[in-house]
């Protein structure tokens, strides 16, 4: 089994920073790709920043420049640095991992999401 534990998520101004910190724990024998999605109340969880397989990082424009993906394979974490935040953030935050536990073949693990909610 594979437990992925959010934490950092909260209140923000407009215009200030986050950051939200992801580790994955128990029977882990490759981590491949890992990133985060959001979810606003009412619509589909949409991915926005990610590592793939082959390490490279992808942003999805509404994010790009102000969001930064970054990685610790050795602790199997994975971290979201949030800037210059805006209301439309706002929304639950999940982070995922695709791991191979040595059986079968890899899935994929979700976070239990945590909130960040952008207000003045």
């Amino acid at each position: 089994q594979v437990q992925l534990v959010e934490s950092g998520g909260g209140l923000v101004q407009p215009g200030g920073s986050l950051t939200l910190s992801c580790v994955a724990s128990g029977s882990i024998f490759r981590l491949y790709g890992m990133g985060w999605y959001r979810q606003v109340l009412g619509k589909q969880r949409d991915l926005f920043a990610a590592f793939t397989t082959s390490g490279n990082t992808n942003y999805a424009d509404s994010v790009k420049d102000r969001f930064t993906i970054s990685r610790d394979n050795a602790k199997n974490t994975v971290y979201l640095l949030m800037n210059s935040l805006k209301p439309e953030d706002t929304a639950v935050y999940y982070c995922y991992a695709d791991v191979h536990t040595g059986l079968g073949t890899p899935l994929r693990y979700w976070g239990q999401g945590t909130q960040v909610t952008v207000s003045s």
